[in-house]
């Protein structure tokens, strides 16, 4: 389906990093009929709430932007939590949008959901041939069954409900919180915290060898818009960049940003996670989408946000 300025489209997480991002580029396109709802309003955990809500708005395309994420600690210590709150939500919203007779969905997901010694760059294909990465395996067995319940009450019941696999994601709206963040932001606040207290040390955790494939979150929500909008016979796609670097290369790329030297100190009693994650967008690249890769001027965006929002 096309979906034109007055589609109703339902995006759920609008509050989050991807969702507002996603919001922003709605609105960029002059799309006009956006329904958002935040936690108070819908909790999307409840699945009698969550179907009402859908059966009295009947959106022309619902997004499943809203999960429970975080890093590599924040997935070890709340694996229950990861687990159960990112299966309920996509039960709800998938299983919902069914009853309540919307025919397109897209489901957001993670390029966590590949094996952990996944062959490289990672096909769609690899989806469940080998063991997953123990740090984040209830996250990526939740958006497995995501892309599978997509897949099947795609083919079941004629629907055309879809998923999207990007890689790690940056930009404004980051969760910098050093406890549950991702390792870029990390490393933003990190390095301009010692920066600004004239330390002369870096510590990353692990040993800053993994690699890492990194995508500007607005680059992300400018391929949801451009999917949403073909057919994708795929039950999903991996968006990415193509290209990916180690932590410790972000390091030096941010230091290098803001102006300082520090001497990098490797933390190896913290976990490094899975030693590669580079996904192939071949699949994606068929249908004439290109990504984009401008690090430097993404990373400018990024760096004034966190320094308009005064993160301490």
């Amino acid at each position: 389906m096309k979906f034109n300025n007055k589609s109703k489209i339902f995006l759920a997480g609008h509050k989050g990093m991807v969702g507002s991002a996603i919001l922003r580029s709605l609105k960029k396109y002059g799309y006009k009929n956006i329904i958002i709802r935040n936690r108070k309003q819908l909790d999307l955990l409840d699945q009698s709430k969550t179907s009402k809500f859908l059966k009295k708005n009947k959106p022309d395309l619902v997004i499943i932007a809203a999960a429970r994420v975080g890093g590599i600690i924040a997935n070890l210590k709340n694996k229950s939590k990861f687990i159960y709150e990112n299966l309920q939500i996509q039960n709800n919203l998938i299983h919902g949008s069914y009853i309540s007779g919307v025919k397109n969905l897209f489901l957001l997901g993670s390029s966590c959901i590949y094996p952990k010694l996944c062959k490289q760059p990672m096909k769609e294909e690899y989806l469940l041939t080998g063991p997953l990465e123990e740090s984040n395996d209830a996250y990526s067995i939740a958006k497995i069954a995501g892309i599978k319940m997509c897949e099947y009450y795609s083919s079941n019941y004629n629907l055309n409900f879809k998923s999207l696999m990007p890689p790690n994601l940056y930009g404004s709206n980051d969760n910098y919180n050093l406890k549950t963040s991702h390792f870029y932001p990390a490393l933003i606040k990190k390095i301009h915290h010692a920066k600004k207290k004239n330390k002369k040390k870096l510590i990353i955790w692990g040993s800053g060898k993994p690699k890492r494939e990194l995508m500007f979150v607005d680059d992300f929500a400018e391929a949801v818009l451009y999917f949403m909008n073909i057919k994708i016979k795929e039950p999903f796609l991996n968006i990415g960049i193509g290209k990916d670097y180690s932590i410790k290369w972000y390091a030096n790329f941010i230091m290098k940003k803001l102006k300082v030297k520090l001497k990098i100190q490797y933390d190896k009693s913290k976990p490094d996670g899975t030693p590669k994650k580079l996904l192939n967008i071949n699949s994606a690249r068929k249908y004439g989408w290109k990504p984009n890769n401008n690090f430097d001027y993404a990373f400018k965006l990024t760096y004034e946000h966190f320094l308009r929002n005064d993160h301490k």
